[in-house]
């Protein structure tokens, strides 16, 4: 264990968007990717929704990554990876829930018994949860909510009004996430759940790209991975190095290959000074040690 101070660090967002379906879940989630990055060909969004992506094409030129019918967790990922190969900045998953639906179904068909079924579902969910927090890129996830029907007064008549409920996905799923948005059939918002305090205790509001451009500026407010990069190529010593490991947790991953050659380097160059030949100077009753030319 060891004790550190704490250091604010620019981020990549994770994000979701609940809402019924209409809600407008994939076209603010476009409109947020837009804000983080101003540049349509660095969006990508994987569809799982038949090809719900392709309608918002009028927006600009983001590409699309088709999901059919096998919605597992492992596909998914490979599908985040294929995206971030290509050089993608922000990532929508266009929905979350499907996979959530599959889990459920492989469960339900599994014999034995149900508890302990779920030590083959838990960990598939795990590592796909983890591929997108880990991932050094923006990534908006939405979801489904399962939906109810109101009546509220309009013009004097009272009227049915679709609202959502739960999301259609794990308990406890808004844990993992930064930002949480929960969108209405009035395409408004409100904030769930928000860690960077930017829109929490607002009234609703409709999103657009100046609220990603919002979050964009919250993430790039920090040290940021070159700063990072640059204090592990000037460390000098292996406790140097160390200390700066232990500030950095959450970028043990994307920063493993540099951390790894830089203490291959530092070890090196101590065997260097070890192994070095000392020739010794008698000075009076004093010995001196100075190294060989």
């Amino acid at each position: 264990m060891e004790l550190r101070q704490t250091t604010k660090k620019q981020v990549k967002i994770k994000l979701a968007l609940q809402g019924c379906a209409g809600s407008g879940k994939t076209y603010s989630a476009l409109l947020l990717a837009y804000g983080l990055c101003h540049d349509w060909n660095k969006i990508a969004i994987i569809d799982t929704e038949n090809g719900s992506a392709d309608l918002y094409a009028s927006l600009g030129e983001y590409n699309v990554l088709q999901l059919k019918e096998n919605f597992t967790p492992e596909n998914y990922i490979e599908a985040i990876n294929v995206c971030e190969s290509a050089g993608m900045e922000v990532i929508i998953i266009d929905s979350i829930s499907l996979c959530w639906d599959n889990l459920l179904e492989y469960h339900a068909n599994l014999q034995g018994n149900s508890f302990t079924n779920w030590q083959k579902i838990t960990p598939r969910m795990n590592a796909f949860m983890q591929k997108i927090l880990q991932s050094n890129r923006h990534i908006i996830c939405t979801m489904r909510c399962k939906q109810d029907y109101v009546l509220n007064e309009k013009n004097g008549k009272m009227v049915p009004e679709k609202v959502g409920l739960k999301a259609v996905m794990r308990d406890g799923i808004d844990y993992e996430f930064t930002i949480v948005f929960d969108i209405n059939m009035k395409h408004q918002c409100v904030t769930s759940k928000d860690r960077t305090n930017l829109f929490m205790g607002q009234p609703d509001f409709t999103i657009t790209s100046q609220t990603g451009e919002k979050i964009s500026d919250w993430c790039n407010d920090g040290v940021s991975m070159q700063t990072i990069k640059q204090q592990i190529k000037n460390c000098q010593t292996l406790e140097e190095l160390t200390r700066i490991y232990h500030q950095y947790p959450e970028y043990y991953q994307q920063l493993n290959f540099e951390f790894v050659e830089k203490k291959k380097h530092l070890q090196n160059s101590e065997k260097r000074i070890i192994n070095q030949p000392f020739n010794y100077i008698q000075n009076g009753n004093n010995a001196i040690t100075t190294s060989q030319s």
